[in-house]
């Protein structure tokens, strides 16, 4: 009995989630309440409390169920990529502008990350929760970055964490464009294309 009821909890939790996901990128996070999400996934807001503590909670786990399983690739480092580092970061961008641009989850996802939410009142947190991740993901890099660095594959003059700093921004740019307006151009032949050409100018 007690498994089939952490199991409805589990099931709870993902429609609370799909619910947030579907209001929060239709009206944007500022202006959703906890009362509607819940009429959207015909639940009681007390529902919602007993899974979450508050809308920036929900929101945080509304973004980390799309953005922890693409952090878990990109961080999962092998003897091959070790040996190839630039080709890891090659791949890693290519995978995520795939799933932006195909996905359509990760794409509302994002779209919302970037477009429809305030950093103000019950969202602060998640504003230092963002910062965070951005953190995580430019470390990440960079140490990918050092390993060709040690490896002779990019020149030994550059200040990597400029570089690092400004391969960031600018896969970040194209993505937050794209997401402007998706038929602007192609989100993947431009991204890898741009991509090659930073990395070439660090060769």
């Amino acid at each position: 009995m007690a498994r089939k009821t952490k199991e409805d909890a589990l099931v709870t939790r993902e429609l609370i989630l799909d619910a947030a996901e579907r209001v929060f990128h239709l009206r944007g996070v500022s202006r959703t309440s906890l009362q509607e999400i819940a009429k959207d996934a015909g639940l009681t807001r007390g529902a919602i409390y007993w899974h979450f503590e508050n809308k920036g909670e929900l929101f945080h786990a509304m973004m980390e169920r799309v953005t922890l399983p693409m952090m878990a690739r990109m961080t999962d480092i092998t003897p091959a990529d070790e040996e190839r580092p630039l080709d890891k970061i090659r791949n890693n961008t290519a995978s995520a502008l795939h799933q932006i641009a195909n996905d359509p989850q990760v794409r509302r996802v994002f779209e919302i990350a970037t477009q429809k939410v305030e950093y103000v009142d019950e969202l602060l947190s998640v504003r230092e929760r963002h910062i965070e991740g951005r953190n995580e993901c430019i470390d990440d890099t960079h140490r990918l970055m050092q390993l060709a660095q040690d490896k002779g594959q990019i020149r030994a003059d550059l200040n990597l964490r400029n570089a690092t700093l400004g391969l960031f921004a600018l896969i970040g740019g194209l993505k937050y464009n794209w997401l402007l307006d998706p038929l602007a151009f192609d989100l993947e032949a431009v991204g890898a294309q741009t991509l090659q050409t930073y990395l070439a100018g660090l060769v």
